[in-house]
């Protein structure tokens, strides 16, 4: 029986982990190359690199075992999203009170980087933002307990 819940990640978020699982894949194999070369070797010295390699092996095939089981258990964000209410994977543009314009993608917390315009449903912008509709005014509190307010004009 499978307990996970299903995660959502956009296509951005999907190429991401794959990289990722590439890029572990290939330092995997790297470290199994070096490995086996230390492995000939009788020196004291280099017994003492093949346990630091080992280490670093294992650590690298805890996280590739991990971003494996994540890709596995990931879908795509559908491409047709509702443009009416706000929902995962909705991109929305926000005006601030300065009259600047910011565009967010919601996303699950796996993905979320605000600096990349990706936030997490799960953060309490993201949070304020699910269910409402364009023109609404959005309100939330920052951790550091000031009421922000951003008039939404856009899903898409």
């Amino acid at each position: 029986m499978n307990t996970t819940a299903t995660i959502y990640l956009s296509k951005q978020g999907m190429k991401e982990l794959r990289k990722k699982v590439s890029q572990l894949e290939h330092q995997q194999s790297k470290m199994m190359g070096e490995l086996r070369e230390l492995d000939k070797s009788d020196k004291r010295e280099e017994r003492m690199v093949l346990i630091e390699k080992l280490a670093s092996l294992e650590a690298i095939e805890s996280e590739l075992n991990e971003k494996k089981l994540l890709l596995s258990e990931a879908k795509q964000l559908p491409r047709k999203r509702d443009a009416i209410k706000v929902a995962l994977g909705s991109v929305v543009d926000l005006v601030d009170q300065q009259g600047r314009l910011l565009r967010y993608t919601l996303v699950d917390s796996i993905e979320a980087n605000p600096s990349d315009g990706r936030i997490s449903v799960l953060s309490p912008l993201g949070q304020s933002l699910i269910g409402k509709t364009a023109q609404q005014t959005i309100e939330w509190t920052t951790r550091h307990l000031q009421t922000q307010k951003l008039q939404l004009v856009r899903i898409a």
